[in-house]
């Protein structure tokens, strides 16, 4: 088993140099196929070792002592930006491709006791205006990538289980454009490493599954990104490099009768709260899911809806950014960081291919969603934000 969990971790290694593009902001809607088939739902439901980030208690309910899940997403996002000053004529962001890779192991140690390791590609942004024309929109690239290592350890009695998942995050941050006046601007790409937890509880009777998570903060320091992408547009400079992952909390439940399953989560984001994200005035995203699931002893089909309000809104410049031109958070978050995207609309199933060894399969597409706010430069800027995603994911139990 250990050298199992090795040549998992590895693997994911390997995979996790590729970028990341996300949903709920800079958040994927759920990590693993099962998840993502059924609407991001995961909180209040179980779906074995790919558990350990949406509710690590779940992991309490693998179906043998051993459970490994390997596969990826990829990522298919459609951004397009126009401005006002630029006749509204739409660039389309050529970042439009990523592979997210997500591999997850738990293991039963006895009645009681679970654990598990994995590494998952758990959200990002990026644009990419390089060959635009469009001068308004100053041939903007970013690239935010975020890539989690954890250890859910997890306790169970009577029903009741308790969890928490210990994270290692990877980040790296890239932002460039052309100034209008200062011409290049841009530093290259900076990373870091930062720590984080996920707490997880669940209860289970007579079919019903009740689930509550935590997820704390992880704060990032991406050294001189943000203070010279931002600080060139402002007359007082802007010191700070600093970005979170934004702390979550959230409750969930389903219910199984027979060879259905009906789940449903709520999760609030405190895009408020967390670095940088506050500066440019995102605000808190309370995201509803619900999801379902047929199975049988050979396979599953799975369902599932989600909505969450976008975090960019049309807001003034905060605090932080006084001395810029008005709408320079408007244009950064429109322009670099467009996580305007709120429905979601999922399918999934699974095919057990023998006693040990069953393939998952979820296809998620995200509702085109249209934002306009004002623009740095005068008059406005409209970003129109829609996704498709397609993941694959293996499972060998024994």
């Amino acid at each position: 088993m250990k050298r199992t969990i090795k040549l998992a971790v590895v693997a994911a290694l390997a995979l996790g140099a590729t970028s990341a593009f996300a949903t709920n902001g800079s958040v994927m809607i759920g990590m693993g196929a099962k998840t993502r088939g059924m609407g991001g739902t995961g909180i209040g439901v179980s779906h074995g070792a790919e558990s350990a980030l949406s509710n690590p208690a779940m992991i309490t309910k693998i179906k043998s002592d051993n459970e490994i899940s390997f596969g990826g997403t990829v990522f298919m996002p459609d951004v397009s930006t126009s401005t006002s000053a630029g006749g509204n004529v739409e660039s389309n962001s050529a970042a439009d491709m990523f592979v997210i890779p997500s591999v997850s192991v738990a293991s039963k140690v006895n009645d009681n006791f679970y654990f598990g390791v994995g590494m998952w590609g758990t959200g990002g942004l990026g644009v990419d205006y390089r060959e635009s024309t469009d001068p308004t929109l100053m041939n903007m690239t970013t690239s935010l990538q975020l890539m989690q290592f954890g250890v859910p350890l997890a306790y169970t009695t009577n029903g009741f289980a308790v969890a928490i998942t210990p994270i290692v995050q990877y980040g790296s941050l890239d932002i460039n454009y052309n100034h209008p006046l200062a011409g290049n601007v841009g530093t290259g790409v900076a990373d870091d490493l930062a720590f984080g937890y996920n707490l997880g509880l669940s209860y289970t009777a007579a079919g019903l599954t009740l689930g509550a998570v935590y997820i704390s903060e992880i704060e990032m320091n991406f050294d001189n990104v943000l203070s010279t992408a931002v600080g060139a547009m402002t007359s007082g400079g802007y010191t700070n490099n600093k970005l979170s992952s934004p702390a979550q909390y959230g409750v969930g439940a389903s219910y199984k009768m027979d060879n259905h399953t009906l789940a449903i989560d709520y999760r609030r984001i405190m895009w408020s709260d967390a670095e940088t994200y506050k500066d440019f005035s995102w605000e808190d995203q309370n995201v509803m899911a619900i999801g379902y699931e047929y199975a049988t002893t050979g396979w599953a089909l799975r369902a599932g809806y989600q909505y969450a309000k976008s975090a960019i809104q049309n807001n003034a410049n905060s605090a932080a950014l006084t001395g810029g031109p008005a709408n320079l958070g408007n244009t950064f978050n429109q322009l670099g960081f467009p996580g305007s995207e709120e429905t979601h609309i999922t399918f999934g199933g699974t095919v057990n291919l023998n006693k040990t060894l069953s393939l998952d399969l979820a296809a998620v597409y995200g509702l085109e969603n249209e934002t306009t706010t004002g623009y740095f430069g005068g008059g406005t800027i409209t970003t129109k934000h829609s996704e498709s995603s397609y993941s694959a994911q293996l499972n060998y139990n024994f």
